[in-house]
């Protein structure tokens, strides 16, 4: 996806899982969160599946203050073809060079902080809390 949105921002990436979101356990976030927490990476962006992503993110910034650290993904997967997922990514390879410490959501060319950020099912989107 990088290549395809001609990205010439340096990257390292890590799969830690690739698991269905409504799976996801707090011990599946404790072990994203930790991956963040040992990451000489200042600046993160996670891949994550949307109907838990505000969890996730909450969960994370109970336990990180000190990195920046943006959460997004596709409300249409990006195997679909017309995915919303490019679009996320560029926004959050952006927000996440020149945002503030703390842990956000970015989806929807937006930027939400995790305290206050839930998806809104029925309009398809997130929103602010």
């Amino acid at each position: 996806m990088l290549a395809l949105g001609r990205s010439t921002v340096p990257v390292a990436i890590r799969t830690i899982m690739l698991i269905d979101s409504l799976d996801m356990t707090d011990d599946d976030r404790s072990i994203i969160a930790d991956h963040c927490k040992r990451s000489d990476e200042r600046r993160i962006i996670i891949t994550h599946g949307t109907d838990t992503m505000p969890e996730t993110a909450r969960y994370i910034a109970e336990r990180i203050s000190d990195k920046t650290i943006i959460l997004t993904g596709a409300m249409v997967p990006y195997t679909f073809g017309s995915s919303d997922g490019l679009f996320n990514l560029g926004a959050a390879l952006a927000y996440v060079q020149v945002a503030p410490l703390g842990v956000y959501v970015s989806m929807n060319g937006r930027l939400f902080p995790a305290a206050s950020v839930r998806k809104d099912k029925v309009a398809g989107r997130f929103v602010a809390e």
